[in-house]
């Protein structure tokens, strides 16, 4: 039936290129589909299921939306590279980045594997600022802005037991959008970063399998649930929007239920 059902609604990304890693499943897939509902046309990366991928594209062009899907290791300098030169292949330009590809291996530290910590770092903030930087060379030789969201986590501003190699790369992903917005202010591009609590998704699914552990965590939320991905496509959605968020940059959104403020 196409978009028709939302001509009534004003769309937010209408006419707008957005360009999202690590979206085949998670966080990355519901900010793909939700900002292809807000009008979007969507590019995503994604590191090995190609089914699940696909499926993300059919959704998107079920209602009439555009996207692609690019398989590619963000770890890789050239893969960032190769992103954003098809995306403007694709649909002309880039207008909005979102850096959500990320890993998680719950490990202690005690006997923490040299290669986790390695390819933690790799994923995570090496990735991120790969694609980040490819993403900002091409906003600025447009020369008409942009906006850059990484997904960073409640693990910046907070520690883990099984977390000591994945906590400092959410939060070096919190700095780099920090300097990113200085960077780039001056050409009209915004940065910011949004930092989801628990949200149910692939990387926890077993860590959360536990019952007695999820119920603990669902007691830690004020809302009383824990997160879905969908949660995070209306936060990425509203700071990707200039006519929402024009004035936002360097800023951190918090999408934990109420977990960060609940001492008690």
């Amino acid at each position: 039936m196409g978009l028709r059902a939302e001509e009534s609604i004003k769309m937010l990304l209408k006419d707008k290129v957005l360009l999202v890693t690590g979206a085949s499943k998670g966080i990355g897939a519901a900010i793909a589909v939700g900002a292809a509902r807000q009008g979007a046309k969507v590019g995503i990366n994604y590191g090995g299921d190609s089914a699940a991928a696909e499926k993300v594209v059919a959704e998107i062009k079920g209602f009439g939306g555009e996207a692609f899907a690019q398989k590619g290791d963000v770890s890789d300098p050239a893969v960032a590279q190769a992103f954003i030169a098809a995306g403007v292949e694709a649909f002309g330009k880039v207008d909005v980045f979102v850096n959500n590809a990320g890993i998680c291996p719950f490990h202690s530290l005690l006997e923490m594997p040299v290669e986790v910590v390695d390819r933690t770092i790799k994923v995570n903030l090496n990735g991120a600022y790969y694609m980040v930087q490819a993403a900002a060379q091409q906003m600025v030789k447009q020369g008409h802005g942009g906006s850059i969201i990484a997904v960073s986590s409640i693990s910046a501003l907070v520690g883990g037991e099984y977390q000591t190699h994945y906590t400092p790369t959410k939060a070096g992903v919190l700095s780099l959008m920090q300097s990113t917005a200085i960077a780039l202010g001056k050409h009209g591009i915004r940065a910011n970063a949004v930092l989801p609590g628990t949200i149910l998704t692939d990387i926890n699914k077993d860590d959360l399998a536990d019952v007695e552990k999820r119920t603990y965590m669902e007691k830690r939320v004020p809302l009383g649930r824990l997160g879905a991905p969908e949660d995070l496509a209306g936060p990425v959605i509203f700071l990707a929007s200039d006519e929402l968020a024009g004035y936002v940059t360097g800023a951190s959104l918090l999408v934990d239920g109420g977990m960060f403020v609940n001492l008690q």
